[in-house]
This record gives C-alpha cells, sequence and structure tokens, in this order.
C-alpha cells in the first residue's frame, strides 16, 4: 500500500527555495522510508548518508573533502544529530553555493537540531516536521479512524499485520527509547526513572502540566521535573498545549496541559488493546480530546496555533485555532454523538468570540445548535471545515 505522505508537496516546494532543508520528527515515524521514496522527484541526482551507519559516519572523516566530491548532487545526511560539527561546515559551502536543494538534513531531536542550525544555517534552512500517519493520509476509505485512534499514528504501529504486532512493535519502542535513544539525546537518567515518568505523564494526558506533582513522585526538584519534559517534548513525544489569553479582566488558568504525542503509545502505558476496553476506561475521553488535537494540529497550516482556555471560574474549551493571535475557530471536542454544552462551556465561547464554534464528536452528523456552533465528527471537521 503506498501511502502519500501530507508534507511531500510542502518539502518539494521548499527544496527550490532553499539550500538546506531538515525534516525533523520522532524515530521511527518515517523519514528515512519518506525521503528514499521521494529521491526520484528531486530535480537533482542524490547522495545518501545515514549516520548511524558507520560504513556512512566514516564516508565523513573528512566531510569537506567527500561533500565537495559530490559535484551537482543533493547531499542527504540522515540522524545527522549525531554529527552536530558538520553545521558550521555546511554554512560555509552553503555561502560557497547557495544552490537550491543542496543539502536535505533527517534529525530526530528539535532543540538539538533546530538551536545549532539557528547559529550556524540562519537564513539558509527550513524546517519541516514529519508526524505519526494522520486521518488525511490514512482517511477512511483507507483504514477505519478507530484503528488509527487505538494504535496511533507510527507506520509500524498502525500497519502491522494484527493488534498483538502492534503491540509488539510499541512495547519495543519504547524500550528503544528508554534504554538508547534519550540517553543520545543527553537525557542520563535510570531507564527505570525514565519509564516512570513516561508513565506519569500517559496518566496525566490531557490534563494540567504540575512539575510539583511530577517532582513530588520521582523524587527530584521541580527544576528537574522541567528538564525531563522538555527532553520529552524535543523527542517529539509530548506536547504541551498552552492556555490562551488576550482578555486581562478574566483570571485565566496559566499551566499548560500536557498530552502524548502518539494515541497508540498513550494507549500502550494504560494496556489499552481493544476498542471496548478504551471506551470502558477512565482515559477515554482525554484519549479522545488528544487524538482530535492531533488530527487537527497535523492538518492546520503552520501559521496557525492550538491552544486550549480554561478560567478559574470553570469557563473552558478544549482547542482554539489562533493565527496571528486572533481566534479563527473555538472547539469543544465531546466523546458523545449527542454532545451537549456546559454553562462553562458557552460562556468559554462567548469569551473567546470566535468566527466560528465547533463541538467535534466521533462520528456524529453535522448540524448547527446556535447561529455560530456547529456539531461535526472529527472527519467531517478536517475533511470539511478546516483552514477555511
Amino acid at each position: 500500500m503506498i501511502i502519500n505522505r501530507h508534507i511531500e508537496n510542502e518539502f518539494l516546494e521548499l527544496l527550490k527555495d532553499f539550500p538546506v532543508v531538515c525534516i525533523i520528527g520522532p524515530r521511527q515515524v518515517g523519514k528515512t522510508f519518506f525521503i528514499k521514496s521521494i529521491r526520484e522527484k528531486l530535480s537533482e541526482n542524490s547522495v545518501y548518508l545515514d549516520l548511524e551507519l558507520p560504513s556512512d559516519m566514516a564516508k565523513l572523516t573528512d566531510p569537506q573533502l567527500y561533500i565537495e566530491q559530490q559535484v551537482g548532487m543533493t547531499v542527504i545526511i540522515d540522524e545527522v544529530q549525531h554529527r552536530r560539527d558538520l553545521f558550521p561546515l555546511l554554512r560555509a559551502m552553503v555561502d560557497s553555493d547557495r544552490r537550491p536543494g543542496r543539502f536535505i538534513l533527517l534529525g530526530s531531536a528539535s532543540s538539538v537540531i533546530i538551536q545549532d542550525t539557528s547559529e550556524s544555517l540562519a537564513g539558509r534552512i527550513a524546517f519541516l516536521e514529519l508526524k505519526p500517519f494522520s486521518m488525511i493520509e490514512l482517511p477512511g476509505s483507507i483504514l477505519p479512524m478507530d484503528q488509527l485512534w487505538l494504535q496511533g499514528g507510527f507506520p509500524l504501529s498502525i500497519l502491522a499485520r494484527n493488534q498483538k504486532s502492534s503491540e509488539t512493535w510499541r512495547t519495543n519502542f519504547i524500550r528503544s527509547y528508554i534504554e538508547r535513544d534519550l540517553p543520545l539525546l543527553g537525557l542520563h537518567v535510570s531507564p527505570v526513572q525514565l519509564e516512570r515518568l513516561w508513565r506519569m505523564v500517559a496518566h496525566l494526558h490531557g490534563q494540567m502540566l504540575n512539575m510539583s506533582t511530577i517532582a513530588d513522585s520521582l523524587g527530584i526538584s521541580s527544576i528537574t521535573a522541567k528538564r525531563y519534559i522538555d527532553f520529552l517534548e524535543n523527542a517529539f513525544l509530548v506536547k504541551r498545549i498552552y492556555p490562551f489569553s488576550t482578555n486581562l479582566k478574566k483570571r485565566i488558568v496559566k499551566s499548560p496541559k500536557i498530552i502524548l504525542s502518539d494515541s497508540g503509545i498513550l494507549h500502550h502505558f494504560h494496556q489499552i488493546s481493544s476498542k471496548e476496553q478504551l471506551l470502558a476506561h477512565p482515559i477515554a475521553g482525554h484519549s479522545w480530546e488528544g487524538f482530535v488535537i492531533q488530527q487537527i494540529g497535523s492538518a492546520i497550516t503552520k501559521d496557525v496555533d492550538i491552544y486550549y482556555y480554561r478560567t478559574h471560574n470553570r469557563a473552558e474549551i478544549d482547542a482554539i485555532l489562533v493565527k496571528g493571535m486572533n481566534p479563527i475557530a473555538a472547539i469543544e471536542i465531546k466523546l458523545s454523538n449527542a454532545p451537549k454544552l456546559s454553562r462553562g462551556n458557552t460562556i468559554a465561547f462567548e469569551d473567546i468570540n470566535a468566527p466560528a464554534n465547533f463541538i467535534i464528536t466521533p462520528s456524529s452528523d453535522d448540524y448547527l445548535i446556535s447561529d455560530r456552533t456547529r456539531v461535526c465528527s472529527l472527519e467531517t471537521f478536517i475533511s470539511s471545515y478546516i483552514n477555511n
């Protein structure tokens, strides 16, 4: 089965304008497969280096000599975070030849790459994030939404031959990150501590992030807890959703919410292996909320951000799409096909005063419940209303 990734067109366009294009995203999300499958569409011939292979790493013993030999070629460097010393060299080489599409970099650590390249390659590089599979890439005609929600969007999880194989892959994925990948990124914590941290975040999924709670549970300081969470976010494993506030008269809750970046990993930590188990589990509502936010995040353009809204008077809404600090849509997420708004939801819609309000459900009909509030399924919202 051939699945076209959502970023393909944008990636090819960036190659026409920038000497360096960097694809970032978690390990095992399909960056390597994506670039290998698209090489024939590049305007130049290319050479591919995987810096986790000793043979390819050896080719860069003298990186300048090697790269200079690739005349007229696009040089693709995978897992580039292993050779951060390359960035100053790439800057010098780009400055001597600013031909678009000279270098394609792939990396699994956003903070390491962005920080280093912002110092060395500012104005010369464009970033593009490859996320787990979304409903845009795997619509209902290809795969049931419930399966994507249950197993998550990592390719080897969602495309596994059965549920057991998917669970086995996720077990090994988590173990690999705990024992190898996060330590390589600089998070030098015992595997037992790392697993406890990740599992704790899974139980806080969709809730307020309280560093003191995490710190007390792990026996560490709040500053250390924040550093650990930063590492997980920079490795694309968790995401913080920040509160939206433009009205100083309102007492806004200031803590971010935290969600795991993939619903399949979330369900693995909760030992959920079927839709029936999921719907009966206390995490179900938060899981659905996180899944909806993940799908919207994969569909919106870069100039749109996602926030949430909550006041100390309990006015709240799950997601706000914001463009240039102007709300363009307010969204309440309900795990029900017959949703009802609370008084807090209604007040929040009034506070935000967005041009359009939505209540997103798993599979309800599409209808208006007021002049500015529409009920619809997630699939309908993604296909018919996103970015409109």
